[in-house]
């Protein structure tokens, strides 16, 4: 799908653009802040451009910047439109998870390669044939999207080698479970979760992929282990301020996992 260029967006010269946490905004340097407008309303936050490793890097808090939105508002269509207007080629993901399996810990990195959506209600494309008059994309042919693969190849593999420069704890693939939210797992779901061989859960990867896909951005992301769900192998169930600890302790290792990856990002 083409997604006009912002005409003072354009002049930012974003190469690559990040979602992510608010713990990102001290990477970037020479920053210049921006309010998008697109047709599916506002974005979570501004967006900051900044010089990172010598690449021109867009930022996006996906949770808004307080993390005012929960995972089943977050506003993906926005947030999506707004990095493509900016002229991105290549978009990053990183989120937390919940690990399924045992050889997964806190503090591990997965650059996963496949997805499984069991996430409801959340509007997950930018062709909505048949939406309401007014709607954006409504005037548009059907269109279904190509999404064997979710994840570049290229893009993963660079933040796969990045992570191991870096010397954090890098599995490169796996399946990562997209829940609704915004409770977490019950013990039954997070078992059948991990009978079915899915690696990690999450409640955003989905549909901040698929729009990555039909606005024609490579997208790629790297689940940060924070906890074992609910109580996987006998440890306790998590908790959103074990989820955030972990984060805060692990902010500066994936900032220079990125901080690698961006110049080898073509």
């Amino acid at each position: 799908m083409l997604i006009p260029l912002s005409d003072r967006a354009s002049e930012l010269g974003a190469e690559i653009g990040i979602m992510g946490g608010s713990g990102f905004y001290e990477l970037l340097s020479d920053a210049t802040e921006i309010q998008l407008h697109t047709p599916y309303g506002a974005t979570a936050a501004p967006i900051t451009v900044g010089d990172l490793a010598g690449r021109r890097v867009a930022f996006l808090p996906r949770h808004g910047r307080r993390h005012e939105f929960a995972a089943h508002r977050v506003p993906y269509r926005a947030n999506v439109w707004a990095m493509a207007s900016l002229g991105v080629r290549a978009l990053i993901g990183p989120c937390s998870c919940g690990s399924l399996q045992p050889e997964l810990h806190p503090g591990d990195f997965v650059v996963v390669d496949q997805l499984v959506d069991r996430t409801w209600g959340r509007p997950d494309t930018f062709h909505d044939v048949g939406a309401p008059e007014g709607t954006p994309g409504r005037e548009g042919s059907v269109h279904h999207q190509s999404f064997a693969d979710p994840y570049d190849t290229d893009l993963r593999r660079v933040l796969v080698s990045a992570a191991r420069d870096s010397g954090v704890t890098v599995h490169d693939g796996g399946t990562i479970v997209i829940i609704n939210g915004p409770r977490f797992s019950t013990r039954a779901e997070s078992a059948w979760f991990r009978q079915m061989g899915w690696s990690v859960v999450n409640m955003t990867g989905y549909p901040e992929a698929v729009l990555a896909a039909e606005a024609g951005l490579a997208y790629a992301t790297v689940a940060l282990v924070t906890d074992y769900d609910a109580g996987a192998d006998g440890h306790a169930p998590v908790t959103m301020q074990a989820v955030l600890q972990v984060m805060r302790d692990n902010v500066a290792h994936l900032g220079d996992m990125l901080a690698r990856a961006v110049p080898s990002i073509t």
